[in-house]
């Protein structure tokens, strides 16, 4: 019975490994994972969880990100935006207390108990434009880009502040390759070209 166990804790690593040591009990029931041999692996010490529903390999290196792992793995169909992206690209000294995501318009809320998520719904061209997607710790992550990012802060400069897209544009100058061209096609995605372009103009 031992051998037969230590052989199913094995199968569910290598199938945790495959995908980046990060799963969700669902897939990995689908997968073939007994429910009772994840329960076993998490009491052994092999998986830790890191939110309802959803494991990790403890033998991996710590996580870095862990929030947008998390809120990643479990909403696939948004995109981390606003202050958690600016955080995730370095242009900003704003530490989120949330996970900033946005989904399409229309599309169904996320229920989760943690970790907090601030939604952002928006139109199908400003969400599908801009999208760049990422490796963190094995887990995709769907990030807009830099350049998309700082359109979005001035189209929601009500809700996180305009002085949070101003500083945002001063650091990306400093700490990116300026894509001017960029800028102004999400400016104009976003219908913010108008509010926007002094801005560029003072700062670019």
């Amino acid at each position: 019975m031992q051998k037969r166990a230590q052989n199913a804790f094995e199968m569910a690593k290598a199938l945790f490994r495959r995908h980046g040591g990060i799963l969700r009990t669902g897939d990995a029931i689908r997968a073939g994972v007994h429910p009772r041999t994840l329960y076993a692996m998490r009491d052994a010490g092999v998986l830790e969880r890191l939110n309802r529903g959803l494991y990790r390999l403890t033998e991996l290196p710590p996580v870095d990100n862990l929030d947008l792992v998390s809120v990643a793995m479990k909403v696939p169909g948004g995109v981390i935006c606003l202050i958690s992206a600016l955080a995730y690209h370095q242009i900003t000294t704003q530490i989120p207390h949330e996970v900033y995501i946005a989904l399409e318009r229309g599309a169904e809320p996320p229920r989760l108990e943690h970790p907090p998520v601030r939604v952002f719904w928006f139109a199908r061209e400003a969400f599908s434009e801009g999208v760049e997607t990422h490796k963190v710790n094995g887990a995709t992550v769907h990030i807009y880009s830099p350049e998309k990012t700082l359109a979005d802060c001035f189209k929601y400069r009500n809700k996180i502040g305009l002085d949070t897209a101003i500083e945002a544009l001063k650091l990306y100058r400093q700490h990116k390759r300026v894509k001017v061209d960029d800028l102004l096609r999400f400016a104009q995605i976003c219908r913010v070209e108008k509010i926007m372009r002094p801005y560029l103009e003072s700062l670019l």
